[in-house]
């Protein structure tokens, strides 16, 4: 089957939660959350649920199992704290949340990235995966970087992983 043939089968409407990695945003200050639950929207998507977490490894991974929890979630992304400073906390505790990684979602990101911003790119730890029937998505906090994975990478695939996650 072809892959214009697996995207005409997915589900085109989803239920998304969205997770904000983050010390200091609430949810009227939360540009990157906010542009994600838009761009979700503008593409038929419902957004399901909508959370803020402190960056501290514990903390993520018990709202992220939560939200993965509820039935009504097809997908969970998640945005803030992939960078590389030791505060950023969201790849360790997303990370260990997968049962199986989604590496090429990541290798996009930094690759789109590169284009845009030159070898800073490398350092994002964006990374994708599967969770159970779900998947996980994350990208940086930066109103850019959630633009980049949200117009080029997230909007038009995520149908498509969530069907094959779905198998």
């Amino acid at each position: 089957m072809s892959v214009r043939e697996h995207r005409e089968q997915a589900q085109q409407s989803l239920r998304v939660a969205v997770l904000t990695v983050s010390d200091t945003r609430t949810l009227e200050n939360d540009l990157g959350g906010n542009l994600i639950q838009s761009l979700l929207e503008q593409a038929g998507h419902q957004v399901s649920d909508r959370r803020i977490v402190q960056d501290e490894c514990q903390a993520i991974r018990v709202v992220a199992k939560g939200l993965l929890e509820a039935p009504q979630v097809d997908a969970l992304l998640v945005t803030g704290g992939t960078g590389l400073a030791a505060r950023d906390q969201t790849t360790e505790a997303i990370e260990a949340l997968y049962d199986a990684m989604i590496p090429g979602y990541g290798e996009l990101f930094r690759m789109l990235s590169y284009q845009e911003i030159g070898a800073a790119a490398m350092l994002s730890r964006a990374s994708g995966g599967r969770h159970g029937k779900q998947v996980v998505l994350t990208m940086p906090g930066s109103p850019a970087g959630v633009q980049l994975a949200m117009e080029k990478l997230i909007v038009p695939e995520l149908p498509h992983l969530v069907h094959h996650a779905g198998k």
